[in-house]
């Protein structure tokens, strides 16, 4: 998300003790000064502008400014590097998730089917030394299936609670950081509180896919299994696999994704260990492959792994959104058919004063019984705001974007030298994101077995503590840190 006041700028506070901290954060975010070198030292850290995040208003405490700096390559690939030494206490299972807005700009950057260019990313990223690389689909049709359910549920008590609605969606970490650090707990309590696709994965991966990978290396053994499960057998020889040994890596099309990835609540103490350990955007895969002089097209294809034993995942699949996850339309078909009894074929979308901010309503008996809205960039967010302060806001939901155009238009990728859209490439893959075949969350046999069989029922205890979060206003902090991204 663009900050209209400090694009492409230092932050416009300067502490007096800067140079003090920009050693610290130096020392905070290295690596110590006897780690060997390799072949991977040329690589940048990654620089993010002001203009390509929300947090610009002293947002960043010195732990978290620390913590940002590893979520680049270098990080990455010392996790690759610790897997070719012959300590295996300290070896990881390296798994890569990607997100299924990444794809499309792979795909139009290189000339290629989005299924040709998930199938040889897969393949980039095994012949680096990744064990598993997984699509995050399936992670949103749990975040828009708890979605739904919430949405109803809010609309159900809207006169017993005042907070009840709007709901605003939850899957775009620039807006959660937005809200919760510079608005009040008025605006932050209509936040849905299902996590987004990125941490939701977090949880399938060091979880679900954890437990099944020690019952699957347990019945079936090592021999019998590739290289990666015979590094699993190598971290348990006895208990399940620990959280801690697999280091997460997510493709995401914006910067942001690294700041909701050190959120304290997607932590687990007891195993010191993150749901998400590293995010990197598109254009940082791409800035790999240069370094390693390889072409997209050159790549062997190699299928997408899936989260379930011996399955491999097969065509591209995405949701009913044209550049995002389309939490609008499947909240508003699901509102309808379950508060109204209409079953909605097509939604039509009216542009109001921009096209980042359109409406959906649904009519019954000549009355307006649901008001959707879809809200991207931050001054369409603005407006939303100071609306609802007013006490002039009627709609019922509002599918929150930071980046004008959606989650396509990502900061991370389609970007020109410059730091500015690339409009040509945005409209080739809006094109075929569009043209990817959609399939309904509902109808995702996995996700019915997994409620069932993971977590222990739709209403359990465990599904609010693995697919939900709460969200609230902070203060801001007096160890907070300017620093030139």
């Amino acid at each position: 998300m663009k900050c209209e006041n400090c694009s492409k700028k230092e932050c416009s506070k300067k502490q007096k003790n800067d140079d003090t901290q920009t050693t610290s954060l130096d020392a905070l975010s290295s690596n110590n000064g006897s780690e060997e070198k390799n072949e991977f030292d040329t690589l940048a850290n990654a620089k993010i502008l002001l203009s390509d995040c929300l947090a610009c208003d002293s947002c960043m405490t010195l732990e978290e400014g620390a913590r940002v700096f590893q979520q680049n390559q270098k990080e990455f690939f010392r996790i690759l590097n610790l897997n070719k030494k012959c300590d295996t206490s300290k070896h990881k299972i390296l798994a890569v998730s990607l997100c299924p807005q990444s794809l499309p700009y792979f795909a139009a950057k290189f000339n290629l089917s989005v299924n040709e260019a998930a199938k040889r990313l897969c393949g980039f990223l095994k012949s680096l030394g990744v064990h598993y690389v997984f699509d995050t689909t399936i992670a949103a049709d749990f975040s828009i299936l708890e979605s739904q359910r919430e949405f109803v549920q809010r609309y159900q008590r809207r006169n017993q609670e005042e907070h009840a609605l709007p709901m605003f969606a939850s899957a775009c970490p620039g807006w959660i950081r937005y809200a919760e650090r510079v608005l009040t707990n008025l605006v932050t309590s209509h936040i849905c509180t299902a996590k987004s696709p990125q941490q939701i994965m977090g949880s399938l991966v060091k979880g679900y896919f954890a437990r099944q990978q020690f019952n699957s290396t347990a019945k079936t053994g090592v021999e019998e299994k590739n290289v990666e499960i015979a590094l699993l057998d190598e971290l348990n020889k006895s208990t399940n696999l620990s959280p801690d040994k697999i280091f997460h890596v997510v493709v995401a099309p914006c910067y942001d994704k690294k700041l909701e990835a050190l959120r304290e609540d997607f932590y687990t103490a007891l195993y010191n260990s993150a749901e998400v350990d590293c995010v990197l955007t598109s254009g940082e895969i791409v800035q790999i492959m240069e370094q390693k002089n390889v072409s997209m097209k050159d790549v062997t294809e190699v299928a997408v792994d899936s989260l379930f034993d011996g399955l491999k995942e097969g065509d591209v699949v995405r949701h009913d959104g044209k550049r995002s996850d389309g939490y609008l339309e499947h909240i508003f078909k699901h509102a309808a058919k379950e508060l109204f009894g209409v079953d909605v074929k097509e939604i039509t979308y009216k542009a109001l004063k921009n096209k980042d901010f359109q409406e959906v309503t649904l009519e019954k008996d000549g009355e307006t019984v649901l008001r959707f809205a879809a809200a991207y960039g931050f001054r369409n967010i603005q407006n939303m705001v100071l609306k609802l302060k007013k006490g002039k806001f009627f709609y019922h939901f509002v599918e929150v974007l930071a980046c004008p155009g959606g989650c396509l238009n990502g900061k991370g990728q389609a970007q020109t030298e410059d730091g500015k859209p690339d409009k040509a490439l945005l409209a080739q893959m809006e094109e075929v994101y569009t043209a990817i075949p959609v399939r309904l969350p509902e109808t995702n046999l996995h996700v019915q077995r997994m409620y069932q069989d993971w977590l222990e029922g739709l209403d359990s205890k465990k599904v609010q503590d693995t697919l939900h979060t709460t969200y609230s206003a902070v203060s801001q902090s007096s160890s907070s840190l300017d620093i030139k991204w």
